[in-house]
């Protein structure tokens, strides 16, 4: 048997946001028995139907990457209540057929939710909101256990990087769920 491929999609562009950081932390949960990889999207322009065909590049790069894998691992701040506009871009981009033939590329992937942000009422609308859209385009979501983490600069170091405290272990418990489910999938 193949080994199981993850795509994470963090749902900010800043190098050290806190979502990257955890979506790091989700890799060291899954440790060797996935190979995990970030998707890097900051090169995807705005959808527009008027260059959707052919598709540029970076779309269909990250197409590829996100067919190839066996699941999909969002890490989504909030915003305004809700998730980030580039996730929502990326998520349009993904979400359009790429033939009359095939599905979107979204299409059936088991998907896991997580997020942190620096206020006290973590991401659960954004994950609302999230799990809402994709289930929408069909993805197969794991709605138990998500992981929301509330008041992410309690858990920096002196360096002000992230390292979770007693989040730490919902964020391996969510790891081992997710790779279960994928498996049973």
């Amino acid at each position: 048997m193949e080994r199981l491929k993850i795509v994470a999609i963090v749902g900010s562009l800043r190098r050290g946001s806190f979502n990257r950081q955890l979506a790091m932390a989700a890799k060291d949960a899954v440790g060797g028995r996935a190979d995990f990889e970030l998707l890097d999207y900051a090169d995807v322009p705005l959808m527009n139907q008027d260059i959707e065909f052919p598709a540029p590049d970076a779309v269909r790069r990250v197409r590829e990457k996100v067919k190839a894998a066996d699941g999909i691992w969002f890490f989504s701040p909030e915003y305004n209540h809700s998730y980030s506009g580039v996730l929502k871009n990326l998520i349009d981009w993904l979400s359009r057929p790429t033939s009359k033939t095939e599905p979107h590329v979204l299409f059936g992937k088991p998907a896991a939710v997580s997020g942190i942000t620096p206020g006290k009422f973590g991401t659960v609308t954004a994950q609302d909101n999230l799990v809402s859209l994709i289930s929408i385009l069909n993805m197969d979501v794991m709605n138990s256990p998500r992981l929301s983490i509330p008041n992410a600069t309690q858990q920096l170091d002196k360096d002000g990087n992230l390292h979770l405290t007693s989040s730490a272990a919902f964020l391996q418990a969510q790891a081992e769920a997710f790779l279960t489910f994928i498996k049973n999938r």
